[in-house]
């Protein structure tokens, strides 16, 4: 009975469309696996986040507080611990707050501990490690762990942005029939405070590959004016690292987007980069390091990659979730890309589809628009939509996630899918590379769009906003909902399936930014 073993929920796994096995993996090949397990609270986090909400009393827990009484319980880390001596894996790490011990050994010792069978899978652009069916653990795990990351490797996300085609019209000053901003102006036509630079906060950016030179940050941000520059910090994820890849449409052009945005709006604010491998192992673990770091203690996070629901495990999609109320918990705000390729989010079976992690109710999923506007006058603005090969904000409902109450006088519709879905996104702002950013990537000019830039943009002013309260705004969905008002309603346009409405509606959410009325409100 001891070694008897149980099929643990939600974590079935089947090959990524278009790949096929090519053989088994290397059975001395080694890798890490993250496991996760149950929190330690009697109380559901998004009950106890409900309470606090509805009473208007207590605060955010602090880091330490939340371990003490929502992290992990040290007996079940422990029995965790005694399964890796058992099966011969080797324990890298123990981490109450993240609810993880990371283990290290073969392919052929995790196989066996965990009942699968690894193999090699290719499909066109490259092979991963992969398994089919689900992860099995002994019984006596069965209620404590909640997920097994890493024993699959497949690319899980994309970065959500649009690099323009004419870079060399897309430089041009702003004007009233169309043009390119710097970050600073765009800031300036939402209403961000002025006076605010995000001293005193931390703005956490999740990166899955790519990197950025400092001697092109210092080159940006003299250039647009922004002194002194922010601090920039790289902090490495589960062996991931600030390694630049040369191409500013690959995973640099992401990583220097989120930079240079947030950091030419809230320059004064520090800027920690979590580098970490695209898996979603990396993407986890990214996420619950920034979410738990008490050195950097980000007051809101950035996240501009992400993939259509229906390419994520069900336990993936849980741990990712349950990562975001431990933030809302700790006052925390997630802001999340809502993707660039419209009401599908790419998928190619005629179906609605959102993005995750933007699709979890405890992110803040930001949408797209095409902005023009002359100094600080906002001429128009209108979903963003250029056509199937040029892109559209992502938006929709959930098939996964029910509707929130803070959604219930919406108006989401029906996804086809699901009934009763989480609608998204909830705000939005300029994504359009028409309307795109200028930046700086591997030592080029260039005009970059897609909802990748309007995570940051959310976040820089949050950052803003937390600087003029004295205290984290936190998890503002709900009280965006009950105070729309706030937000600048995007009334013209489709983003393929959905088109934008009077109040919320799946293409814009509730609006664009009103800075003013945002740090007044919040």
């Amino acid at each position: 009975m001891a070694n008897r073993k149980s099929s643990l929920p939600n974590s079935k796994r089947t090959p990524l469309p278009g790949a096929h096995p090519v053989g088994p993996v290397d059975p001395d090949e080694r890798l890490e696996v993250t496991i996760r397990v149950r929190s330690r609270a009697k109380t559901a986090l998004p009950e106890l986040i409900a309470r606090r909400a509805e009473s208007g009393k207590g605060g955010p827990m602090t880091r330490e507080q939340f371990e003490k009484t929502h992290g992990a319980d040290p007996a079940d880390l422990k029995k965790v611990v005694q399964f890796a001596k058992q099966h011969k894996l080797t324990v890298v790490e123990e981490s109450a707050p993240r609810r993880s011990v990371v283990l290290s050994a073969t392919a052929r010792a995790f196989g066996a501990a965990f009942g699968v069978r690894l193999a090699r899978y290719e499909l066109p652009g490259g092979t991963y490690r992969g398994r089919t069916g689900t992860v099995s653990v002994p019984a006596n795990l069965r209620d404590i762990v909640e997920g097994v990351f890493g024993l699959d490797d497949r690319p899980q996300a994309a970065p959500h942005l649009r690099v323009a085609a004419d870079q060399g019209e897309g430089v041009a000053q702003p004007h009233a029939s169309g043009g390119s901003f710097t970050p600073s102006q765009v800031a300036k036509l939402y209403g961000f405070p002025a006076a605010a630079t995000g001293a005193g906060q931390c703005i956490g950016l999740i990166e899955l590959g790519g990197g950025f030179r400092p001697a092109d940050l210092t080159t940006y941000f003299q250039a647009i004016g922004v002194s002194p520059a922010p601090q920039v910090i790289a902090v490495s994820v589960d062996h991931g690292s600030n390694t630049p890849t040369g191409s500013a449409n690959g995973p640099d052009g992401e990583v220097m987007l989120d930079i240079e945005v947030a950091g030419a709006i809230a320059h004064g604010a520090r800027i920690v980069v979590y580098f970490a491998p695209n898996t979603d192992r990396g993407f986890l673990d990214a996420i619950t390091t920034a979410v738990h770091d008490k050195k950097n203690k980000p007051s809101v996070i950035s996240i501009s990659w992400g993939s259509a629901e229906a390419n994520w495990t069900a336990q993936a999609m849980q741990s990712f979730d349950q990562a975001f109320q431990a933030a809302a918990a700790m006052g925390v705000t997630v802001c999340c890309a809502s993707g660039d390729n419209g009401s599908s989010d790419g998928e190619q079976d005629g179906k609605n589809h959102v993005d995750f992690p933007a699709s979890s109710p405890f992110a803040l999923g930001c949408g797209g628009t095409r902005l023009v506007g002359s100094g600080t006058a906002i001429t128009s603005e209108v979903v963003w939509n250029d056509g199937a090969s040029g892109g559209a904000t992502g938006g929709g409902v959930s098939a996964v996630f029910a509707r929130p109450t803070w959604q219930s006088t919406a108006h989401v519709p029906s996804s086809g899918q699901k009934s009763g879905g989480r609608g998204v996104p909830d705000v939005s702002g300029d994504a359009d590379p028409v309307s795109g950013y200028r930046v700086r990537v591997d030592g080029h000019d260039a005009v970059i769009g897609g909802t990748s830039a309007v995570a940051p943009l959310w976040a820089a002013l949050i950052a803003l906003i937390n600087q003029h309260k004295g205290k984290p705004v936190g998890y503002i969905n709900p009280h965006l909902y009950t105070s729309p008002g706030m937000l600048r309603d995007i009334t013209t346009g489709n983003n393929g399936a959905y088109k934008a409405g009077t109040g919320w509606d799946p293409c814009t959410g509730l609006g664009s930014p009103n800075g003013a009325k945002l740090a007044a409100a919040l």
